[in-house]
């Protein structure tokens, strides 16, 4: 491990803002967790003639656990039932479901079809008939279902195979990822994918759903076709055709499915790949002159591939609400190639490296740049959803509060945590003391098990799957790591 303080050892709120000025980062928290209704995140809002009941939001997770055909699993089950029980009102996506084959990230990813339709339906009841046992009602309750494709990170019939599907060439990430010109897609098989996009729409409104999440984050298909500067065509280099993509979706679902609403979840900016030092830290890739201070390839980076301009994501942002997509979930950069960016942790997974920098820092990062998002949109009715809160830890929802009340965000989202602590946001809300025994560590198994092939979820924290065979292999996957 990196040698930055880990949050336990802050042991009182004044402890940690001194940390926090010590290192001179601007990140607010209030002196105290505060129960509903006086917490910020207790508060309702409104939201296309719906009422979200408060401020938290389950961020969307790939489990590499459904059947071989898409079809949600008992450990799909289990998990969505812990986000319906979790006592957050916004459930962005659940997870992030295929809407093709060819676009599946592993070969248990979700998917939507005809035949996996009703048992989502299904889940999508339970997950309702849950949360109003628990919590009285579920009239606040918000559904969404994530449509995407994986990209350049596709596994659909092997699970150690990549069968990449890129929007170009990039120097770095195709020799990371063993790509050539070959794995392009045409403009033809865009157009295919898009139709698919839409059908899936229709699907997941059959289902039941409240929303679908068109996925424009972290490196995946559509997020890079907004970087494709160098693709010739009608869907690469101006601002336009770069956009094609998310618009030709958009306006796809909306003509063909009336009646969905849609949200976006988007990666604000991108930066350059990083790769392990020999320290074990991660560094910038840098090749034959592209690196540090030249890099060209990021959609809203300032061209050092470090830093972000905004100014093309909020213009992105301007097209998304003309559209119609006024629920951002936001992100940054991606888990593959860049993760202390997106996923700030204390621990790397299994083909990860050391964080360069303090984790608190990446968090500070997103909060401030959604922050940034947040300012230009006032009084729009766009609703932010920040990210990267989990590995604040103990202080998490007194960032989260804090934030809300200053406006910085409208939503707090979090991922890996509610593996860990599906009860998180209820025990809050409701007054009850944190149980520091299931608080996210960022440890990093929910990563390192499906990078190894096994089912994703909080082995250390977790009974049950604690009890699990895959918890010793992920132990061992780890020992091999150290020794390494």
């Amino acid at each position: 491990m990196a040698d930055y303080p880990r949050i336990p050892s802050f042991k009182t709120t004044e402890s940690f803002c001194s940390h926090l000025r010590e290192i001179n980062l601007d990140l607010e928290l209030d002196d105290a967790i505060l129960a509903a209704p006086e917490s910020p995140l207790a508060q309702p809002v409104e939201y296309h003639g719906r009422r979200i009941g408060n401020r938290w939001c389950i961020l969307p997770m790939e489990g590499w656990d459904c059947l071989p055909d898409g079809a949600p699993s008992e450990l799909t089950r289990r998990r969505w039932l812990n986000f319906a029980a979790s006592g957050a009102k916004l459930l962005f996506g659940c997870e992030a479901c295929a809407v093709m084959e060819s676009g599946r990230s592993n070969t248990r990813q979700l998917m939507i079809t005809p035949a996996t339709m009703p048992l989502l339906a299904q889940l999508r009841k339970d997950m309702v008939k849950l949360h109003a046992e628990k919590f009285g009602t579920a009239d606040d309750l918000y559904i969404g279902l994530q449509l995407t494709h994986s990209g350049r990170y596709s596994h659909p019939h092997d699970d150690a195979k990549l069968e990449s599907v890129t929007a170009y060439e990039h120097p770095l990430l195709d020799e990371k990822f063993h790509n050539s010109a070959a794995n392009v897609v045409s403009d033809a098989e865009v157009k295919n994918i898009v139709r698919h996009f839409i059908e899936a729409a229709g699907l997941a409104k059959e289902a039941g759903f409240d929303f679908v999440d068109i996925k424009m984050a972290h490196g995946y298909l559509g997020h890079e076709f907004l970087s494709a500067f160098t693709r010739p065509g009608e869907y690469g280099g101006s601002f336009e055709n770069r956009t094609r993509f998310f618009r030709e979706i958009v306006e796809g679902i909306k003509r063909e499915v009336p009646g969905i609403d849609l949200g976006m979840r988007f990666s604000i900016f991108d930066c350059l790949p990083f790769e392990k030092g020999a320290d074990k830290v991660g560094k910038p890739m840098e090749r034959n002159g592209i690196g540090v201070g030249n890099y060209k390839y990021a959609f809203g980076g300032d061209g050092t591939g470090l830093g972000c301009d905004l100014t093309e994501p909020i213009r992105f942002l301007e097209l998304a609400r003309s559209l119609g997509v006024e629920l951002i979930c936001t992100t940054i950069c991606s888990p593959y190639y860049n993760p202390h960016f997106q996923r700030p942790a204390y621990y790397p997974v299994s083909d990860g490296y050391l964080p360069p920098e303090e984790p608190i820092i990446g968090a500070a990062r997103q909060i401030n740049a959604v922050a940034q998002l947040k300012k230009h949109f006032e009084n729009t009715g766009m609703l932010f959803i920040g990210a990267g809160y989990t590995c604040l830890q103990e202080y998490l929802t007194q960032v989260g509060q804090a934030a809300v009340r200053a406006g910085k965000t409208d939503f707090v989202g979090i991922g890996r945590m509610v593996l860990a602590y599906p009860e998180l946001p209820a025990d809050t809300l409701a007054g009850c003391p944190l149980n520091c025994r299931r608080i996210c560590r960022t440890f990093g198994d929910c990563t390192t098990a499906p990078r190894s092939g096994m089912v994703s979820g909080c082995y250390p924290l977790d009974e049950f799957y604690k009890c699990r065979p895959e918890c010793e292999r992920v132990k061992e996957v780890k020992r091999k790591i150290r020794e390494s």
